[in-house]
């Protein structure tokens, strides 16, 4: 097995070598730290913010996790934050993939750079002491959720599987206790009861972005992708409003541009001249929550819960882990039974509760859907829309309908 130093030549060989960029005395340096895809959206945020000409700031690294086996192919890969900085021609020695981030030469070559600020989001190590005090200015992390609420590794999924209807984002100092620092800004949303962990994350994050780079920097651009503004259509918000400040344009949707302007008229510059630090909130300790990282053993449903906890459960596991039921199908030529495992997509309550004329643990197929008896007489629904919905082991998606009419007069009962 090849050593941690050699991967990372070979990771840095990706891309084309560059020397460092230019440095000018009066931009700040500023270091990002991300992951994942949602967080690749804000590095490009970022990219774009700083590349304006009389821009405060300049990204001077990236931090990210090491390159690791995924797909089907389990090809060893960067993360998507490395990779979209290779692709926007980000110089390759200035990404860095520590697997700790308490590594002695990931810091003696990080505080060599002299960075001014660290803005973290979803970067997935935990910060020691030694780094976070090598940046003069601090290191604020980009949460989604509302602080003190749901610290942790998985606040959005943890959020949803509690049923919330409302979150947010909150831009917090990192300190050593986890997700416990000062709160700069938060921006609160509303959210229906339809809407996936995927989704949320991505919103969240492009939001949290956009209100660090209102909050910090005088010069900046603010944009959601259409994918975002398209979500919020669905939602019944139908109207896509730009805003012209300072010569620059803000693209956004009406739900959270009028929280999101407020926050920018009152709070530029706050962090880059140090205001923030004065006037950032602690948290209540008292109103903390957690939100512990989810396993791969949390996926299976247990229909003996509400269909309310089963239908939260599968928003919020939605993309990772998924959701998965194990269900028996029963020939009635013999009532030979054989289990099955379903992987379950998207659902909904179903809220007749006139619908059962078989056994109480019997799944029945009622108007192009599958209903599921729960516990508490309640049921739940796989069908929404025509969205396709259930997955067996090694098969493609498929609807409802199409899954019930293979079964081919079997029946269907709950474990």
């Amino acid at each position: 097995m090849l050593s941690s130093s050699v991967m990372l030549r070979r990771f840095y060989c990706l891309g084309t070598a560059a020397s460092s960029p230019a440095t000018s005395s009066h931009k700040k340096r500023l270091v990002y730290l991300g992951s994942p895809q949602v967080s690749a959206s804000g590095l490009d945020a970022l990219f774009t913010a700083s590349s304006a000409p009389d821009s405060s700031f300049e990204i001077t690294a990236i931090v990210t996790q090491p390159p690791s086996a995924r797909d089907r192919g389990r090809k060893v890969m960067p993360s998507p934050v490395a990779q979209h900085a290779l692709d926007r021609g980000f110089p390759s020695d200035l990404i860095f993939t520590p697997i700790k981030a308490g590594e002695e030469s990931f810091l003696s070559s990080f505080k060599a750079l002299e960075p001014e600020l660290c803005i973290t989001a979803a970067y997935g190590n935990i910060l020691p002491t030694k780094f976070l005090n090598i940046p003069s200015m601090g290191t604020v992390n980009v949460h989604p959720s509302l602080l003190p609420l749901y610290r942790g590794a998985a606040p959005v999924q943890r959020a949803l599987q509690d049923g919330v209807r409302e979150t947010g984002v909150s831009l917090a100092y990192t300190v050593r206790q986890l997700d416990a620092g000062p709160v700069i800004a938060f921006e609160k949303m509303e959210i229906d009861d339809k809407i996936k962990a995927p989704e949320l994350l991505e919103f969240l994050f492009s939001q949290g972005l956009s209100l660090f780079l209102s909050l910090t920097f005088p010069v900046y651009i603010l944009y959601f992708t259409f994918f975002n503004c398209s979500l919020l259509q669905e939602r019944g918000n139908k109207k896509l409003v730009v805003y012209s400040i300072n010569s620059l344009f803000i693209f956004g949707c009406t739900t959270h541009l009028n929280v999101g302007s407020k926050l920018l008229i009152s709070e530029l510059p706050s962090i880059l001249d140090g205001s923030a630090k004065t006037k950032a909130t602690p948290q209540d300790e008292s109103k903390a929550t957690l939100a512990p990282k989810i396993t791969q053993e949390e996926s299976y449903l247990s229909f003996d819960q509400k269909a309310t906890v089963l239908h939260n459960k599968v928003r919020a596991f939605s993309g990772w882990p998924g959701t998965r039921a194990k269900v028996l199908v029963i020939d009635p030529k013999n009532d030979k039974p054989n289990t099955i495992d379903l992987k379950i997509i998207t659902t909904r309550v179903h809220d007749n509760n006139e619908i059962r004329n078989g056994e109480k643990d019997d799944i029945i197929f009622v108007k192009g859907s599958l209903i599921f008896p729960c516990g508490d007489g309640t049921a739940l629904e796989l069908a929404i829309y025509g969205v396709l919905e259930v997955q067996l082991p090694g098969k493609k998606v498929v609807n409802a309908a199409a899954f019930w009419n293979g079964l081919r007069g079997q029946k269907l009962k709950k474990l």
